[in-house]
């Protein structure tokens, strides 16, 4: 079992920058890629940005692209979210996610078994 543990999340300003970060806890080792997803007021759960285990390659949602950014440290079990120029758009509970095994559409949120309790992120105008 894997327990993931966001935090950083918070009310800004428009334009503002936050950063988001998973702690990973448990049988690490199962985990494999990760990402992040988000869930806005009435809507479903999003794909926002993952990253792969191996080579590390990075993906992100059209929304996001140029703005975000996912990063990995596996000597501490981190995942973090560095979210630039934030608009009232990306208002969300944004959460954290990972896999056990390599996901062929690691956009797919039902491929990920892993989930953190989420943080919320509020921007403001």
């Amino acid at each position: 079992q894997v327990q993931l543990v966001e935090s950083g999340g918070g009310l800004v300003q428009a334009g503002a920058s936050l950063r988001l970060s998973c702690l990973a806890s448990g049988r690490t080792s199962g985990s494999y890629d990760m990402g992040w997803f988000r869930q806005a007021p009435g809507k479903e759960r999003e794909f926002v940005a993952a990253i792969r285990r191996s080579l590390g390659s990075t993906y992100y949602g059209d929304s996001v692209k140029g703005r975000f950014t996912i990063s990995r440290d596996f000597a501490k079990d981190t995942l973090d979210l560095q979210m630039n120029n934030l608009n009232p758009e990306d208002t969300a509970v944004y959460y954290c996610a990972a896999s056990a095994r390599y996901l062929p559409n690691i956009r797919r949120r039902e491929e990920y078994v892993y989930w953190g309790q989420g943080t919320q992120v509020t921007v403001a105008l």
